[in-house]
């Protein structure tokens, strides 16, 4: 192996990379599909004054698999990414992109207004509206004397 390829910046790390490619294809996994281990779907969360906008990334799954739901202060995303049907699982060269059953579970910062919350889901991207849930009232509660 080179130490240093002319033409070519040093970058350890896509030195490193390559290397773990190579050990790894006995297990038919790349350095790519290790990483892919990350969260899915990435997901980005805009807080306004009356909403919380989450925006998550799906390409390639179809918007009847998608599950959004909502417990505890947690919003949970479920989907599955079914494989290309051309493909066979021995026939591929190189796979970076993960296919199968996902779930995403997210805190919310701060409570929101289930019954009014919305999902939409156009070219691969979910857009889901949690509307902040107004204030409770501070209310007195009586205090009862005896046994």
């Amino acid at each position: 192996m080179a130490i240093f390829r002319w033409g070519q910046s040093w970058d350890p790390f896509h030195d490193l990379e390559q290397e773990l490619d190579r050990l790894l294809q006995s297990v038919h996994q790349t350095f790519h599909m290790v990483r892919s281990a990350r969260t899915f779907p990435q997901c980005n969360i805009v807080e306004t004054p009356v909403a919380y906008i989450v925006t998550a990334q799906i390409p390639g799954v179809e918007a009847r698999s998608i599950e959004v739901t909502i417990s505890a202060g947690s919003l949970i995303l479920k989907g599955v990414r079914r494989p290309p049907e051309e493909s066979r699982e021995d026939s591929y060269r190189r796979r970076e992109r993960f296919h199968g059953a996902w779930q995403r579970k997210i805190s919310l910062p701060d409570r929101v207004d289930e019954d009014n919350m919305k999902a939409d889901y156009s070219a691969g991207i979910l857009r889901i509206t949690l509307p902040r849930a107004t204030p409770g009232r501070a209310r007195q509660i009586a205090v009862n004397e005896g046994p």
